[in-house]
């Protein structure tokens, strides 16, 4: 019984629409009712109160059923999106599901619940169970490198959400197994909001959705800001209910944040920082035209060694199921993250593994990606390390253009605008033109 005060949130308001899902709604009151249903559900499946079940699918009313169906009772969940089979399969591996609940995309058949087979025995999973508190693991992108397996004590993660916060019309837009996509459903939930889902995530579809439903929250990416400007969806559809757009999940070129700034002058961009591994962390933005942060929260400290930050936190995750220990001596989580401090704010320069080394000298691709998109004719670039005999490594980037151009004639463009912007070492030796969209099914900028 976990998670009675946001139980009794649902029931002080059961006529309230929770959930909007395309044409269907449902209510606090159907809400409650669907995970009185869904408990019954996985009793009669035989699947233990503290097992190891994975959650197959995006978001929709059923899968928050669910979900919280299987948290009330302490479960350990691993939410699983997105189409990508060989990914999955490797964090049902890594996680070690006990039981897979299928997807659903029919909200009108019950989801199939199956034994796996697997045995799920790891330290971590025996403090949660040693503390009669369920669990939740996410896993890491795998973007640079293998897929982590992090796992989180679900109340020390929920322990934010007994606070009240503002009750605003909410766009869950990123994806279900998405710690951003997590703090934004149980931010909504404990305040009693109308939470608009969507499986669609193209600048269409989204502003459409934003426009019919009057949402005033819409938590994106970057990447996702950058197509929305460059599509015209902004446009074609009437956005003016938007009080508040949140990024986060990667870097944010200064140069997409400014344009976004004068598209929606009547909406206020905020800063959200945090890893999978921390939780989403509430944060201040210093100005809706800045890239500093203040970190702020509950028990929420941080301190940057060797131009690293460094975070404790209360949501902290317990530790990795397949990784070593990245907590210092002292208790502290190393981000991997690259900052400038200026007085109690602090900007992200960058990953310390996105990191290109040139001949011994740093190059952060953030930094020369900024440089390009302020470039005419270009629409997004993503810029990588290429292996070198000589210096390691070289800086190469792949661009999509706005226009057609002759590949020749944008490389000496691309290169005589950038010798006046940077540094020679930070200018792209190898360019490539490509009309694939740079981002991934997260909505999260590619790099090789």
């Amino acid at each position: 019984m976990h998670l009675d005060a946001l139980l009794k949130t649902f029931g002080n308001r059961p006529a309230r629409e929770a959930l909007i899902d395309g044409d269907s709604r449902c209510t606090y009151g159907e809400l409650i009712d669907r995970i009185e249903r869904c408990l019954r559900r996985l009793d009669a499946a035989g699947i233990a109160k503290d097992a190891v079940v994975a959650l197959r699918g995006d978001s929709s009313v059923q899968a928050v059923a669910l979900l919280l169906a299987l948290l009330h009772r302490g479960s350990i969940v691993l939410p699983l999106a997105g189409t990508n089979e060989s990914r999955i399969e490797k964090c049902l591996n890594i996680g070690a599901a006990e039981w897979l609940i299928g997807e659903f995309e029919d909200e009108a058949r019950e989801p199939s619940m199956a034994a796996t087979g697997r045995r799920a025995d790891h330290a971590l999973y025996d403090q949660l169970r040693s503390r009669g508190h369920p669990g939740l693991v996410l896993f890491s992108s795998g973007s640079t490198g293998e897929i982590k397996g992090i796992v989180h004590d679900a109340v020390a993660l929920l322990s934010k959400f007994r606070k009240p916060g503002r009750d605003l019309r909410t766009l869950v837009f990123l994806l279900f197994d998405h710690i951003g996509g997590i703090d934004t459903l149980f931010y909504g939930l404990s305040n009693g909001s109308t939470l608009a889902l969507t499986r669609a995530r193209d600048p269409d579809s989204i502003a459409a959705l934003i426009a019919r439903e009057r949402i005033e929250v819409l938590p994106a990416t970057p990447s996702f800001l950058n197509l929305l400007l460059l599509s015209g969806a902004h446009e074609r559809h009437d956005l003016s209910s938007l009080r508040i757009i949140t990024y986060g999940a990667e870097m944010m070129p200064a140069s997409t944040l400014g344009r976004c700034a004068a598209a929606l002058p009547h909406v206020q961009f905020l800063q959200r920082y945090g890893a999978t591994e921390t939780g989403a962390l509430k944060g201040q933005s210093v100005g809706n035209d800045s890239l500093f942060i203040r970190l702020r929260g509950e028990g929420v400290e941080w301190r940057v060694r060797d131009g690293r930050l460094e975070l404790r936190a209360p949501t902290t995750m317990l530790g990795y199921l397949n990784a070593p220990s990245p907590f210092t001596e002292d208790g502290w989580f190393m981000t991997g993250d690259c900052v400038e401090v200026e007085g109690d704010s602090l900007r992200i320069l960058g990953r310390d593994s996105d990191m290109i080394n040139v001949g011994g000298r740093k190059v952060f691709p953030a930094e020369v990606e900024n440089a390009i998109r302020e470039i005419a004719n270009i629409a997004d670039v993503s810029v990588y390390a290429a292996p070198n005999a000589v210096l390691s490594q070289i800086v190469a980037c792949r661009v999509r253009l706005i226009a057609p151009e002759d590949a020749g004639s944008l490389r000496r463009r691309l290169k005589s605008d950038l010798a006046r912007r940077l540094e020679d070492y930070k200018i792209p030796a190898r360019i490539e033109i490509t009309s694939e969209l740079l981002t991934n099914d997260r909505m999260k900028q590619v790099r090789r």
